[in-house]
């Protein structure tokens, strides 16, 4: 793979601010809903005490609601407390230009307690990071890859905000699902996402049309987990910061319209050990030849996607993706190269790898890709076998078991794991039980659009 454009060193950027090229770095992680949070700070003085000491942040932050409001009842931060500070450590392995920003760098962190300087348990890189190690002391490495689409509309944020969200206009007016005619109309906004995602340090393999109207995917190339995740989520904060300069709008909303298509994040995993694919192997499985590493591992996958399904959908409005013969998967199935099924085995040989279809376009990917791990590494560790190859419509199986359908009962089965427990933490557990429930009550208190057209007139 050629080298990546836009990554740099602290010496390469103390370079660039000495030149007056770079002014400003950001310095951010991902909350619960995988926004991105943090500072800006001036690149001098990033070069002279960030770096190396990093900085501090509200505790809180890891207790708030979508509109910043601390939530009560998290025992990890709260007011008898105080919200205090957790220490805010950047990972220069990350540090790179953002492109699309005016002389600006970025860098993601890492986050630790402020006295103990222990990783905060239930911040997401540190959830994902816990489970990478898991899987080193296993002797195994993981690549990973996020297929992220978004629908993109005419108008502006605030246009559309203004709006109350109704009546948005997509750029694009008939479905264009690889068609170049429809998707040529979006280069406005596609061309330039694809050059500062590249000259950011997220390299691009392609942009393409999707199913619903102006709907859009760019996919990045593929690389270790947590690599992915962190470019997962710089793509999705690059594409919004764009879209806000150019006056329209994207969203990833798993589903912004009801009678449209979802928005998904298939996720690609491939297992490897001493630089080979461990997916790869002799015994005769389906059409494939797999080792004993990739039957387990999807195994385990399989089993474990209930009581981890808040990890993959963690919305209220992710679950109403899952609708038959709508892309999106129902029913817990495995086949090869099978757009219906929920695990879609793609690849042979040094590409073999298992893309599941389950996430939506909302995950947060520190969170999804720790649902993997944890569910293909105890796969392996306790030889747990698939069921056969599906062959056919999963859509059409009624007697397969399907996904879970609403929050709340995902969120009981994530709350009542044993495994979860065992594999994150009863603190993680707890804290995101308790964020799941927020979002579940939030929105079981709203009035929706929904209710008013129903009932306004003829109840």
């Amino acid at each position: 793979m050629s080298k990546v454009r836009g990554m740099l060193t602290l010496d390469a950027l103390a370079s660039q601010v000495e030149a007056g090229e770079i002014e400003t770095v950001v310095v951010g992680f991902t909350d619960h809903f995988g926004r991105m949070v943090g500072k800006r700070f001036d690149a001098e003085f990033f070069v002279e005490a960030i770096a190396e000491h990093g900085t501090h942040g509200c505790n809180y932050l890891m207790t708030v609601d979508m509109e910043m409001e601390p939530v009560p009842g998290y025992r990890f931060a709260n007011w008898e407390l105080g919200y205090g500070d957790f220490h805010l450590v950047p990972d220069m392995s990350t540090l790179r230009i953002a492109s699309w920003l005016d002389k600006t760098a970025l860098v993601l962190c890492d986050v630790e307690d402020e006295r103990t300087h222990n990783p905060v348990s239930i911040v997401p890189r540190s959830i994902l990071r816990k489970q990478i190690n898991r899987a080193a002391e296993m002797g195994y490495s993981t690549m990973t890859g996020s297929e992220l689409e978004y629908f993109i509309y005419e108008d502006s944020y605030k246009a559309a905000a203004q709006k109350n969200y109704q009546d948005l206009q997509p750029l694009g007016w008939y479905i264009e699902d690889y068609h170049l005619l429809q998707g040529a109309r979006k280069e406005g906004f596609t061309a330039p996402a694809r050059r500062h995602l590249k000259n950011s340090g997220i390299p691009v393999e392609n942009s393409k049309g999707e199913w619903g109207l102006g709907q859009h995917e760019i996919n990045v190339r593929y690389a270790d987990t947590l690599t992915m995740a962190d470019r997962h989520v710089l793509y999705k904060q690059c594409l919004k910061e764009l879209a806000d300069q150019l006056g329209v709008s994207v969203t990833f909303m798993a589903k912004p319209a009801a009678g449209q298509a979802g928005s998904s994040c298939h996720l690609h995993f491939s297992l490897w050990h001493e630089n080979q694919n461990a997916f790869v192997g002799e015994q005769p499985f389906g059409p494939l030849h797999v080792s004993d590493e990739f039957r387990w591992f999807l195994g385990g996958w399989m089993q474990h996607v209930p009581e981890m399904m808040a990890f993959y959908a963690s919305t209220v409005n992710a679950y109403k993706r899952y609708e038959d013969s709508s892309w999106a998967p129902t029913r817990l199935a495995w086949s090869y190269d099978n757009r219906t099924a929920g695990f879609r085995v793609v690849g042979k040989g040094p590409s073999l790898r298992i893309e599941c279809r389950i996430p939506g376009a909302d995950c947060n990917p520190y969170l999804a890709f720790a649902a993997v791990l944890a569910s293909g590494l105890d796969g392996i560790a306790n030889k747990i076998e698939p069921d056969p190859i599906f062959e056919g419509d999963v859509y059409a199986a009624q007697h397969l078991p399907h996904v879970p359908y609403t929050l709340r009962e995902a969120t009981d089965l994530f709350a009542n794991s044993d495994f979860n427990k065992e594999t994150f933490g009863p603190d993680v557990v707890e804290h995101y039980a308790h964020y799941l429930r927020t979002e579940q009550a939030a929105f079981d208190m709203a009035v929706t659009d929904w209710e008013r057209k129903r009932y306004f007139e003829r109840i």
